[in-house]
């Protein structure tokens, strides 16, 4: 590949990131750039229906940007000066 065809391929890639990032339903090449997933571990998902998706008229797949991004955001993890802080209220609370 020459030098001129990555830098091509580097827009197109940047162009749909940005047209991506303004558009409020995604297809399934979009959720793959919002995601960082595979498109194949993303049908995956659907088909095992762990991702919130749409399919009208039983054809092509459908993402809402808020749903997907409210799902990666799910599940948030304690950072270890939060369960310290829960630990240090907990133990000034329950003192026996």
């Amino acid at each position: 590949m020459s030098e001129i065809e990555k830098i091509n391929s580097k827009i197109d890639k940047i162009e749909k990131i940005i047209l991506s990032g303004t558009k409020e339903v995604l297809t399934i090449d979009d959720c793959a750039i919002l995601t960082g997933f595979s498109k194949s571990h993303i049908y995956r998902m659907t088909s095992q229906r762990t991702i919130p998706f749409y399919k009208p008229m039983g054809g092509a797949i459908f993402f809402k940007k808020t749903e997907i991004e409210n799902w990666l955001l799910q599940n948030r993890q304690n950072t270890n000066e939060e369960i310290n802080r829960q630990a240090d209220t907990y133990c000034a609370c329950h003192k026996r």
